[in-house]
């Protein structure tokens, strides 16, 4: 990979996690672990856990500068022991701030997905990925201090890989801590699962995504509230929708729906080509995303009878109530839901036309909304 392609823990557009100055929002989840470190009862193994983008490898990294840079309490000797820390805040002029900033901290490993023989990034994390820990326990061993390994992200390991990290949670080596970030717990091995604690971070409020935000180099757009309605309280994902124009995509998507049940066909050809596009890929991605949750947002008013606040994109809430106006109604949505967004992932995987399978889609679209009440 080139220097400026992203690696896969880190968010396009964004900082990588350990150049993160701030963690925001998740004030609770670094609470719990500063009362299990200050309480002598740090787990050898923590499951940071979470949706995509609200700041789990972000805790991570300041988790393991934290350990790293923090010395082994004692009685104090004369003078008594220090004040037990209340901040995983680290002074940036450390030694170890230095060295994790310029990826050459000894203490610390971190698993993501690797490159092949090929230089392609695999699609998983493979045993050699974790079996290559082995070499770093060897070399770390002899100075006795801490050591800290993060696992970003531990749904990526393929079997293998999940079976070589379990023994080490079995067996954890002296003075290291294991953080596996997760977006989806329930893909793990639930043996891996048992032998963690678990740190749950939250979505974001707007007002901590506006904070977050400020901290990438991304122009934060003027409709902020749609953006954080849109994104679900998640940075990677608003900062993904910034670069790729989603609060666009949406509003139009919105917009086509306000159409139904006679779809403007027109306007509908228009959003499939921009998925055909040359060097659209990420774009068609989004679109199915932005597709999927519309679905779920329609579902969601009828079952609710209430208008969905805030709005993710203008004229949302009138659009919305119109077509799923009664839990009969939303009953419907919920069920077509899965099989629309199934087909549309099948055919964006078997490289079907991208214009063909976004038309499809809203074809099916159409059907529902056409049906009875």
């Amino acid at each position: 990979m080139s220097d400026d392609t992203p690696t896969p823990d880190q968010a396009p557009g964004a900082p990588h996690p350990r150049e993160t100055t701030r963690l925001i929002g998740q004030d609770a989840a670094q609470q719990a672990f500063l009362t299990a470190y200050n309480s002598d009862r740090l787990h050898h193994g923590w499951l940071l856990t979470g949706p995509r983008g609200v700041g789990k490898a972000t805790l991570a990294w300041r988790i393991a500068q934290f350990l790293l840079a923090t010395p082994p309490s004692d009685d104090g000797g004369l003078f008594g022991a220090p004040p037990p820390p209340d901040t995983l805040d680290i002074d940036p002029e450390h030694p170890v701030a230095h060295r994790i900033l310029a990826g050459a901290e000894p203490g610390l490993a971190a698993i993501t997905r690797s490159v092949n023989d090929q230089g392609r990034l695999r699609n998983e994390i493979v045993v050699d990925d974790v079996r290559k820990l082995g070499r770093f326990f060897g070399l770390s061993s002899a100075d006795g201090g801490r050591r800290v390994v993060i696992v970003d992200s531990a749904d990526e390991m393929n079997v293998s890989a999940a079976n070589a990290l379990l023994k080490m949670l079995e067996e954890p080596p002296a003075r290291t801590t294991l953080l596996l970030i997760s977006h989806q717990p329930s893909r793990l091995l639930p043996t891996i699962r048992s032998r963690c604690r678990t740190l749950r971070l939250s979505p974001l409020s707007p007002d901590d995504m506006q904070a977050a935000l400020s901290q990438t180099d991304t122009e934060i757009p003027s409709q902020t509230d749609h953006l954080a309605a849109l994104a679900a309280g998640s940075v990677g994902d608003a900062v993904r929708l910034i670069n790729l124009g989603g609060l666009e995509l949406y509003a139009e998507l919105i917009a086509i729906l306000g159409t139904l049940p006679r779809l403007d066909r027109q306007r509908a050809l228009k959003l499939s080509e921009t998925a055909a596009q040359r060097g659209a890929a990420e774009r068609f991605d989004l679109l199915l995303s932005l597709i999927d949750v519309a679905l779920s947002r329609l579902a969601l008013t009828g079952a609710t009878s209430t208008a969905l606040m805030p709005e993710a994109a203008p004229n949302e809430a009138e659009t919305l109530s119109r077509l799923s106006s009664s839990p009969q109604k939303a009953r419907q949505w919920a069920e077509i839901a899965a099989p629309i967004t199934a087909r549309a992932r099948h055919g964006q995987a078997v490289n079907l036309d991208p214009a063909s399978l976004v038309l499809d889609t809203l074809f099916k679209i159409q059907e529902t909304a056409g049906h009875d009440r």
